[in-house]
C-alpha cells in the first residue's frame, strides 16, 4: 500500500486530487490534513470521508507535533502539500498570514519528513517523496501581445504536447519554463517562491527526495468562489454585477483541474527527484473574454434548458454583458502568465487533455447542479470578504 499525506485536501485542487487518486489507484491509503479555514470545506470531500482508505485529521501544517505523529503512525510515502493561502487580493490585505502558512508551514512539513524518512545509517528510506504544489505566479509577469491571439510557435516539444489540437492559442510568444528566473510581484507569489526555495534547499542540503510542480490557473468543480470563474458564475445567477479588474485584458493560461491532478500524480510516481515540472494548459484567455464566454454559455443553457431558470434571481434577459462592471485594478497586477509544459510531456508523457471550450462548460454545469455546495461556502466569512474587496471599488 502506498500512503499519501495530502495537506489542504478540503480546498479546491486538493479535494480534486484526492478524488482523482482514489478513483485510479486501489492500493493506496490517504491521510488528509486540513485546518478547514474559510476556503476548506468538508462538503468537498464528503464522499471520500466514507472511504475506508481515507483518514481525516483537522490540523495545521505548522503543528510540528501533529505532523510528526501522522508521519510515524501512518508510515507515509508521499507528502503532497496543497495547504496554502492562495488568493492574491487577500495577500495584499494580510501578508503576514501568507508568510506563516506558506513558508513556515512548508518548512515544518519538510523538517518532519526529513526526520521521519531518514534511514538507519544515513540516506532516506526508499519510495519516499515530498511534492510542493506551487504556481506560475512565482515567475512574475510576461508581456502581452495586444492583437488577436496568434498560433503557438510550434517547436518539436510543443508539437508533442498538443498533437493535432487546433483549439489552443496564445497571447504572446514567450512562455515560462522551469529555467525562467523567479520574480514574484505580490505577497502571495513571494510566499510561494520562498516555499519553493526552502524545498529545493532541503534537497540540496539534506538530500531530501522532493519535486515541485508549478501550474497555471486551475478551474473546475469545487472551486471556491473568490476566484474569477466561480465568482462570475455565482454573480450571474444572482443578477449581481461582475467585477472585472481594470480593462480585463490580463491574460491567464487555464488548466482544467483534473488534468492538473493527473500531472501531479505522474510527477509523484515518475518524476526525477530534485526536479521542477511546469504543468500548463495552453489555454490562454483574457479575463474579459472569460467573463463574456461565461455569460454567453449560461444564457444559452437557460434558454435551451429552462428547468435551470429556477436558479436565477434575475430575469433571463438580464444575463448579458451589461452585468460587467470594471473596478479599480489591484496593485501589481501581472499582465500575463503562460506555461510551457514541454518538460513534463517529454519526460512523463503528460499533456493537457481538456480544451477550454469543453472544460468551461463542464465547470458551469457543475456549478448549476451543485448549488447546495456553493451556498455552503458563500456565507459568513466569504460574504464579508466579498463586500470588503469589491463593494466600494
Amino acid at each position: 500500500m502506498t500512503t499519501y499525506l495530502v495537506t489542504g485536501a478540503a480546498g479546491f485542487i486538493g479535494c480534486n486530487f484526492v478524488k482523482y487518486i482514489l478513483g485510479r489507484h486501489s492500493d493506496i491509503k490517504v491521510v488528509i490534513l486540513d485546518a478547514l479555514t474559510y476556503a476548506g470545506n468538508l462538503a468537498s470531500i464528503a464522499d471520500e470521508l466514507h472511504d475506508a482508505r481515507v483518514t481525516f485529521v483537522r490540523g495545521d501544517v505548522g503543528d510540528r507535533a501533529l505532523v510528526a505523529k501522522l508521519l510515524a503512525e501512518h508510515d507515509v510515502d508521499y507528502i503532497v502539500n496543497f495547504a496554502a493561502e492562495s488568493h492574491v487580493d487577500r495577500s495584499i490585505t494580510n501578508p503576514r498570514l501568507f508568510l506563516e502558512t506558506n513558508i513556515l508551514g512548508t518548512q515544518n512539513l519538510l523538517d518532519c519528513a526529513r526526520h521521519a524518512w531518514t534511514a538507519d545509517g544515513g540516506g532516506y528510506l526508499p519510495g519516499k517523496k515530498y511534492l510542493q504544489i506551487s504556481t506560475d505566479e512565482v515567475y512574475g509577469s510576461l508581456p502581452k501581445t495586444w492583437d488577436e491571439p496568434h498560433p503557438l510557435p510550434v517547436t518539436d516539444d510543443i508539437r508533442r504536447v498538443i498533437g493535432s489540437r487546433s483549439d489552443m492559442k496564445t497571447y504572446g510568444d514567450r512562455f515560462f519554463t522551469e529555467q525562467t528566473p523567479l520574480a514574484p510581484r505580490s505577497p502571495y507569489s513571494a510566499s510561494k517562491t520562498s516555499a519553493d526555495l526552502i524545498t529545493m534547499a532541503y534537497h540540496a542540503t539534506y538530500g531530501m527526495p522532493v519535486n515541485i510542480t508549478r501550474c497555471s490557473n486551475n478551474y473546475g468543480p469545487y472551486h471556491f468562489p473568490e476566484k474569477l470563474i466561480p465568482l462570475i458564475i455565482n454573480n450571474i445567477l444572482q443578477g449581481k454585477k461582475l467585477p472585472v479588474y481594470g480593462r480585463g485584458e490580463n491574460v491567464r493560461d487555464w488548466l482544467y483541474v483534473e488534468d492538473h491532478c493527473k500531472g501531479i500524480d505522474m510527477v509523484l510516481r515518475g518524476g526525477r527527484v530534485g526536479e521542477v515540472y511546469n504543468i500548463g494548459g495552453f489555454n490562454e484567455e483574457s479575463n474579459i473574454n472569460i467573463v463574456r464566454q461565461v455569460i454567453a454559455i449560461i444564457a444559452r443553457i437557460m434558454r435551451d434548458e429552462p428547468h435551470y431558470q429556477q436558479l436565477l434571481s434575475c430575469p433571463l434577459e438580464a444575463i448579458n454583458d451589461g452585468l460587467i462592471q470594471h473596478v479599480a485594478d489591484r496593485p501589481g497586477h501581472d499582465m500575463r502568465y503562460a506555461i510551457d509544459p514541454s518538460k513534463i510531456a517529454r519526460e512523463l508523457g503528460w499533456y493537457p487533455e481538456t480544451p477550454f471550450s469543453v472544460g468551461i462548460e463542464k465547470t458551469i454545469r457543475w456549478n448549476l447542479d451543485h448549488r447546495d455546495w456553493v451556498k455552503s461556502v458563500t456565507t459568513g466569512d466569504y460574504q464579508r470578504y466579498y463586500d470588503e474587496m469589491y463593494k466600494n471599488r
